[in-house]
């Protein structure tokens, strides 16, 4: 029998992917969230009377979905976008992405994502991930409701809860999974971390990205980032050019890439041993493929991720790969090609031992 919320969600994951507008995805999701708490008989009763409309959150459009899906009939609109936005890859693209094991940088609703950590995880296990890293934003972002060092203590008890969660499933059949923990944290204009070292310890993974000041002179902006990659709690440098490509996307309009010494920014990762990210995002597909290319020449390592604060967004890894594969990135320079427990023995590396 089908499940009605479920076929409502992998709607919403189909648009998500598609880079589709936030109210069309939301229409689904909060519908798969009215049909979860209506009980199984009303809902069926609704469906033979034709008032699903009467409920809250249920539309013309979604009505039909659910009562296609008590019918246990696929849903004729999940027929219509499942392929939407999907493109052929080449075949080195497609073998890179399948090396990938997890995802070092994503987003939940506990700071600008738009989905509860337990979803945005399954998600990713369903995709074939064996593990993604929980890299919600750091304090300095209040636009993107950033976290407190309080509130990021309390996100790692509930993911620990969430990893004896997802245990339990594994034992009951279901595919071994982890989150890991992280945060995307804002490089201050002086080079250093937007939250407390002793919180930074305690994480898995650590993303440093520049959010603000964008335009910094050059000189600035390379002392800035060369500061925040030999910080001991680096792990990932996240989009480096904090460019925006299109006007699509979270980001609006288009933006230019920060302007810095790229040889001394790579160099300065190959040093001290922190992976340039990946941006697999369609707005940002950050670093430009002139700029990864000279991250290869400069034997960096690479974290090819998807920066998903959408369920959908976690299928974008293809687009990362791609401009990987063509710039030559070979998996064995991908961190994120790794299992966990490699993943998790570079990222508690000695940092003395870099370089």
């Amino acid at each position: 029998m089908r499940d009605a919320a479920e076929d409502l969600r992998a709607i919403a994951f189909c648009l998500e992917k598609a880079l589709e507008p936030g109210f069309r995805v939301k229409a689904f999701r909060t519908a798969a969230g009215v049909v979860e708490r209506t009980p199984a008989e009303e809902l069926a009763r609704r469906a033979a009377e034709g008032t699903l409309t009467e409920l809250s959150g249920i539309g013309k459009v979604t009505a039909l979905v659910v009562t296609e899906s008590l019918r246990d009939e696929e849903p004729v609109y999940l027929r219509r976008v499942q392929t939407l936005g999907e493109r052929p890859v080449s075949e080195g693209t497609a073998a890179l992405r399948s090396a990938l094991r997890g995802d070092c940088h994503t987003h939940s609703d506990w700071s600008d994502g738009g989905s509860p950590i337990g979803e945005m995880a399954r998600t990713a296990r369903a995709l074939g991930h064996d593990y993604v890293v929980l890299t919600d934003h750091s304090p300095r972002l209040t636009v993107a409701r950033g976290l407190s060092p309080d509130r990021l203590r309390e996100q790692l008890d509930v993911v620990a809860g969430l990893n004896e969660e997802l245990a339990a499933e594994a034992d009951a059949g279901q595919r071994p999974f982890r989150v890991l923990t992280g945060i995307e944290c804002d490089i201050h204009e002086d080079g250093s971390l937007d939250q407390e070292p002793e919180l930074l310890g305690r994480l898995d993974l650590v993303v440093a990205s520049v959010h603000s000041s964008l335009r910094m002179a050059r000189d600035e902006m390379t002392a800035r980032m060369v500061a925040a990659v030999s910080n001991a709690h680096t792990d990932v440098l996240g989009h480096c050019t904090g460019r925006n490509v299109t006007s699509q996307g979270r980001g609006g309009k288009p933006r230019p890439e920060s302007e810095f010494d790229a040889e001394l920014v790579f160099a300065a990762c190959a040093r001290f041993d922190v992976a340039v990210e990946i941006n697999s995002r369609p707005e940002r597909l950050d670093p430009p493929k002139r700029l990864l290319r000279l991250a290869v020449e400069a034997g960096c390592r690479f974290a090819i991720d998807t920066d998903a604060h959408a369920p959908g967004q976690l299928a974008w890894q293809d687009l990362g790969c791609e401009r990987a594969h063509l710039c030559g990135v070979t998996p064995d320079r991908v961190v994120n090609a790794w299992s966990a427990e490699e993943l998790l023995s570079w990222t508690r590396r000695d940092p003395a031992a870099a370089g």
